[in-house]
């Protein structure tokens, strides 16, 4: 028996292939190579299952299963773009073929290992073992990211990057996104571009997109991206950002087309057929979002890839088209969801609206209405967050398109309005989602207005010398309206001009003790984005901290794509 390492008696692998004999003969090979527990996976679907209930420390894949329109290339992005797939796991990838755009796609996407077949079993202990030994070198910079000591894990990296010392560009990988998670984006900016000169590499340049859009320069990160989708239009995480990039510029349109190539390139994407899906649904493209959402559904229903206002958005594009069991297949699918154990508030609303809408395309009026002023009733809520609004907003204008009335519908929507006005991008949200009556598109472009005017009319006090005032006045405002905006202008103000403002301390409190109460609520939508940025990389935490702060996914993910090196191909 060949023993590949001192620790592989205690590793567990994942074979993932169609082929029975394949599978065998990798499983056999693992076992001489001392892997102490070996499991199998017939199909793509079956993969992605165990390795989202597991953490294994090798995964062997096919690139290619001729009864499934994903690859092998599709599973290990969907899961790293999710976060899924923790650093520790090294990950292999076999192909027959041998073209030039597979090789690229395992570069860029940084796989520990890419055998072509037919390969000897010495080769696949050699890539195996670069790769175990890769991790640890790199041991004591996940052992500081684990323990929450990012700064620390950041030296590390740039410390290596600065040397030159072995894996220096997977660390320098790693420093640039530690970097940007701390909001250190001008030296993240700059790191990448070190990358760029040092070996250009496509994910570096995303990387200052990345960096310069985190940074509000958005016109700027534009630019960068332009020029990067022209020389590498196969890039999707590339047309991923540009999209993020886009939608914040409040270009739903272009945002639309752009998400409609990155999907293109991997059609098997549950997280891209979510994200074109529901801009399309919000674009008025009823059809479309129907066909993309109900595929994203039955791809990944049980996948933690899978965001379920999905299954809300579908339910509005049945309603629509008046799909009554498809209508009621959503319901059960998230009345399922509502079910389990970790269910959320969140989850539980988008429940009660599919029920709504089930029950007025059903003629069940008393019933539907009561839904739905139950939801409104919560309009207010802490927990509720701006999908959550643009499902109420949905829900009004439906039942307005219908001819159906509410007292106080009027007042509902522009109350929804002015707590989510906070951007250019969920403003136009907030406008699609009530397009179903026109109206009501005028009161939400009105309590965007009415946020500005508030806040233009607060800091007037600033520009007069009374910086003091202009913060009460932001906060009083926040107090009633539960916007965002307002509070994070009231910080800004208050952090500029602290030294002018007696009351700075209390103020402060009241700053912290809104945004504590309202941190859920004032997170941005996520579109079927999940909990990674678009285009980023997730550095697994494996803190029980960490475990528990994204609580609609089972962890949060901090796993990290290596760099196209050459001991990583």
């Amino acid at each position: 028996m060949m023993i590949l390492d001192r620790d592989i008696e205690r590793a567990t692998a994942l074979v993932i292939d169609g082929n029975p004999t394949s599978r065998s003969i990798i499983m056999n090979q693992l076992r001489e190579l001392g892997v102490g527990t070996v499991v199998q996976a017939p199909r793509l679907a079956d993969g992605r299952q165990k390795l989202e209930a597991k953490r294994y420390d090798i995964v062997v894949c096919e690139q290619t299963f001729p009864d499934d329109d994903q690859t092998g290339q599709d599973l290990l992005d969907d899961l790293r773009r999710s976060g899924l797939l923790p650093y520790s796991t090294v990950f292999v990838m076999i192909t027959g073929e041998a073209r030039y755009e597979h090789v690229a796609e395992a570069a860029e996407s940084a796989l520990d290992g890419y055998l072509l077949k037919p390969y000897a079993a010495a080769t696949l202990a050699e890539r195996l073992r670069q790769a175990r030994h890769r991790k640890r070198v790199l041991g004591q910079v996940f052992s500081a990211i684990e323990n929450d000591q990012f700064e620390l894990a950041a030296k590390y990296c740039l410390d290596r990057f600065a040397q030159k010392a072995e894996f220096w560009l997977y660390a320098a990988r790693i420093g640039a996104e530690l970097l940007l998670r701390t909001n250190r984006h001008e030296m993240a900016g700059k790191l990448y571009n070190a990358i760029i000169e040092a070996k250009a590499v496509p994910w570096a340049k995303l990387g200052v997109a990345r960096a310069q859009a985190d940074a509000g320069q958005i016109t700027t990160a534009r630019r960068t991206l332009d020029v990067l989708v022209a020389a590498e239009p196969g890039y999707a995480d590339a047309w991923d950002v540009m999209g993020r990039v886009q939608i914040e510029q409040g270009q739903f349109d272009e945002a639309l087309e752009t998400f409609r190539k990155a999907a293109a390139i991997t059609p098997g994407s549950i997280p891209r057929l979510q994200k074109q899906g529901m801009l399309a649904y919000y674009q008025g493209h009823t059809a479309e979002a129907d066909k993309l959402l109900d595929r994203a559904a039955l791809l990944g229903i049980s996948s933690k890839m899978f965001d379920q206002q999905s299954l809300v958005v579908l339910a509005f594009a049945r309603f629509q088209t008046k799909d009554s069991k498809g209508l009621q297949r959503c319901r059960e699918n998230l009345e399922h969801l509502a079910g389990r154990d970790d269910s959320t508030p969140r989850v539980q609303r988008f429940t009660r609206v599919a029920q709504a809408l089930e029950h007025l395309l059903g003629k069940r009026l008393s019933a539907g209405l009561e839904l739905v002023t139950q939801l409104a009733n919560e309009r207010q809520d802490p927990e509720l967050d701006v999908e959550g609004g643009c499902n109420l907003l949905s829900l009004l204008a439906e039942l307005a398109a219908s001819e159906l009335r509410l007292d106080n519908m009027d007042t509902w929507v522009s109350e929804i309005a002015v707590r989510f006005s906070t951007s250019r991008a969920v403003s136009e949200l907030l406008t699609r989602s009530a397009a179903r009556h026109a109206p009501f598109t005028d009161l939400v472009n009105l309590g965007h207005a009415q946020v500005l005017a508030m806040s233009e009319e607060a800091m007037n006090h600033a520009l007069e010398g009374n910086p003091g005032e202009a913060v009460r006045k932001l906060l009083a405002y926040a107090d009633v309206t539960l916007n965002a905006k307002l509070v994070d202008t009231a910080k800004l103000t208050l952090t500029r001009h602290r030294a002018r403002i007696s009351d700075a301390d209390e103020q402060e409190a009241r700053i912290t003790a809104l945004k504590e109460r309202y941190a859920a609520s004032w997170a941005g939508p996520r579109l079927g984005q999940g909990t990674r940025a678009a285009g980023g990389m997730t550095l697994r935490d494996g803190s029980p901290a960490a475990q528990t702060m994204a609580r609609d996914t089972a962890a949060v993910r901090t796993d990290l794509p290596a760099p196209a090196d050459a001991t990583a191909v």
